[in-house]
């Protein structure tokens, strides 16, 4: 799965838990109609991909699901969905182009032989 947008915030590298595993976090706003701010985790050796984007760049950034069931000592069972990222590419920033305004005269070429009694008239 690809996400594609800007990049609104790059976190720093993390230890969490023990000290031995790396997280970095990004935040991925896409363009559509109702943006969305799509965070992405990046752990262990793939923080490092991170390393040559700044914040306001397009990219798309190759994502999987994560998914884990935790039972709280109560023996209530809880669902927790991540998404980690294994791959970011800058995207192209060209610029929109835009094709030469055509002048009215050429859009409607006038008819050759026309005759009158070739004419369909339409019954309304």
């Amino acid at each position: 799965m690809e996400v594609t947008g800007k990049i609104k915030m790059l976190g720093e590298a993390k230890n969490v838990g023990s000290g031995s595993f790396l997280k970095r976090e990004l935040v991925v706003t896409t363009d559509e109609q109702y943006p969305q701010h799509i965070l992405v985790e990046f752990v262990q050796d793939k923080c490092d991909l991170l390393n040559n984007y700044t914040v306001g760049e397009a990219v798309k950034v190759s994502i999987n699901l994560r998914g884990r069931e935790w039972v709280d000592p109560q023996g209530v069972t809880k669902y927790f969905n991540a998404i980690q990222g294994w791959r970011v590419e800058r995207l192209a920033s060209a610029a929109p182009t835009q094709a030469p305004p055509m002048p009215a005269a050429a859009a409607f070429e006038p008819a050759e032989n026309f005759k009158e009694e070739d004419h369909d008239d339409l019954p309304f």
